[in-house]
């Protein structure tokens, strides 16, 4: 991988190349010699250490692979002089970035992002006084204790989605992404944005897939060796500068463009209340908004780009785990005929009278991990743990996959099993760990929308399961399965499947419809 990626010819570039190599390599050398010995781990090369060994695809399967043949819950890698520490149990991972958040809260600097122009957004700022006020502007509209923030719209766009998912029930996939994108971008923004085909989601999904691509450790070289940044965009191999360049380009319209349509919207009286018309409300005797203009937009944008791709990601397996399991879908249907009946939707009121429902929603979380990595964390400073060295600078990953099928937690790993979530009074059982409460991340630097994406998976869910069967597709007399795929990627979505929605009555149809009207 290092040696082909500038050929076999000695050029100026590759002696920089080797030259980066062995100034890492001195650079280790010379530091102090830790007392302490490095996590187990697969054995290093000398100058590029573990950098032929590092996944390209499904890390995760790899770090759990490791994790047994090494038998350890902390692994360390390198990757040309970068260190790179795996965490793959919960006990470990919440004994360093949570008990530790001190030293375990910074991101770690990924340059191919930061060339695409992403590093505005506070989820991969480093820890710091600039992220502390992105958070502090986001919590203080959004806070876990004030739902009516963001119910109302997540309701009016879940009602949105059920009459096209009616009518067009084949495009549910892309339903359900302008669903999650339009909803994220009204609450920022108060935009009138579309349920389908809309400007501003097909803008935000073009800039927010290639940051997917971009942010998994070690998809580019040159978050290992930084001095390929200054590679120029013609050089052999150097493909990723180009790259770099024109998703740039769509980052900074991103960024802007709804952005400034809200201040537009907001200046002619049209918008719908926002984070953005919030934060510009002017105080009366200063005349000026709370915040800094840069820090509204940039905090803004990070509603779409923080969240709505974990949260379809999760819709996703929702779909697929009932569609795979009907047995379990019928079983949570006949919770709602129970609970609500047949006459109305479900409603937030309703989700404690829901416990299977909510446990079929963890489960799927649990079985198949939106983010089977967490976000990367960084280390500060030099740490020991367990008798282990942490080098400062070290980028330290949480192997979710490993802990979410942890044989010892969820026996029966890859079994879709509901049940293992409600107690023996038919309520959620408390002793097992909640998988959502992991996929949100860890420390100081857990997702601060964890309260919107939970509200919005639980009322599409419920309302989808009753008003509609899902049912695998028969195509010339031939039941149609699921490949159960998924896509390799930092968040990661289910292959593009087909699924029948079929209205489960006259009077569901009914009331769909009604909701058109």
């Amino acid at each position: 991988m290092a040696i082909s990626f500038f050929g076999n010819a000695l050029t100026p570039w590759s002696a920089l190349f080797a030259s980066a190599l062995l100034a890492l390599a001195v650079l280790k050398i010379s530091r102090k010699r830790p007392t302490y010995p490095l996590p187990p781990g697969p054995p290093k090369r000398p100058l590029i250490g573990n950098l032929l060994d590092l996944p390209t695809n499904y890390e995760w399967l790899t770090y759990t692979k490791w994790a047994k043949q090494y038998d350890s819950d902390i692994l360390h890698v390198s990757g040309a002089g970068k260190d790179i520490v795996i965490l793959n149990s919960v006990e470990t991972t919440k004994d360093l970035l949570e008990k530790r958040s001190a030293n375990y809260s910074g991101r770690p600097t990924f340059l191919m992002g930061k060339l695409m122009g992403w590093d505005y957004l506070f989820s991969s700022m480093p820890y710091g006084d600039a992220w502390r006020e992105r958070r502090k502007l986001f919590q203080k509209h959004f806070h876990p204790t004030k739902p009516e923030t963001h119910r109302p719209i997540e309701t009016e766009y879940v009602r949105k989605l059920l009459p096209e998912l009616l009518e067009h029930p084949q495009d549910f996939m892309a339903l359900f992404r302008h669903l999650i994108g339009a909803t994220t971008l009204v609450l920022a923004y108060g935009l009138d944005i579309k349920l389908v085909n809309d400007p501003y989601v097909h803008l935000a999904d073009d800039s927010m897939r290639p940051l997917i691509e971009a942010i998994v450790p070690g998809a580019f070289l040159v978050d290992l060796i930084p001095a390929l940044q200054y590679v120029p965009e013609w050089f052999p191999g150097a493909s990723f500068k180009r790259k770099a360049r024109e998703w740039k380009a769509m980052t900074m319209v991103f960024r802007s463009k709804p952005y400034e349509a809200a201040k537009k919207a907001i200046l002619e009286g049209r918008a719908k209340p926002s984070f953005t018309s919030m934060c510009l409300d002017r105080d009366s005797e200063t005349n000026k908004p709370e915040f800094n203009e840069d820090v509204i937009r940039d905090t803004a944008s990070m509603f779409f780009a923080g969240g709505s791709d974990t949260v379809l990601a999760a819709l996703y397996t929702f779909i697929l785990s009932m569609l795979c399991h009907p047995d379990k879908q019928a079983k949570v249907q006949e919770e709602i005929d129970r609970a609500i009946g047949h006459d109305r939707l479900p409603d937030y009121s309703d989700e404690p009278n829901l416990p299977y429902l909510s446990a079929c929603i963890r489960e799927s979380f649990r079985w198949r991990p939106t983010t089977p990595m967490s976000v990367p964390h960084c280390s500060e400073a030099d740490d020991v743990y367990n008798g282990y060295f942490i080098p400062a600078g070290s980028i330290m990953i949480a192997n979710l996959w490993n802990m979410m099928h942890n044989e010892a937690e969820y026996p029966n790993p890859e079994e879709f099993l509901p049940e293992r979530h409600i107690d023996e009074n038919g309520k959620i059982n408390k002793r097992i760990r909640d998988p959502m409460s992991l996929a949100f991340g860890f420390g100081r630097r857990v997702c601060p929308g964890e309260h919107m994406a939970r509200s919005t998976l639980y009322l599409t869910a419920a309302s989808i399961l009753s008003l509609f069967e899902l049912r695998k597709p028969v195509r010339n007399g031939v039941v149609v399965e699921p490949t159960k795929e998924y896509l390799s990627a930092i968040v990661c979505h289910t292959a593009p499947f087909e699924c029948d929605f079929k209205p489960r009555s006259e009077a569901a149809v009914r009331l769909i419809r009604s909701i058109a009207e």
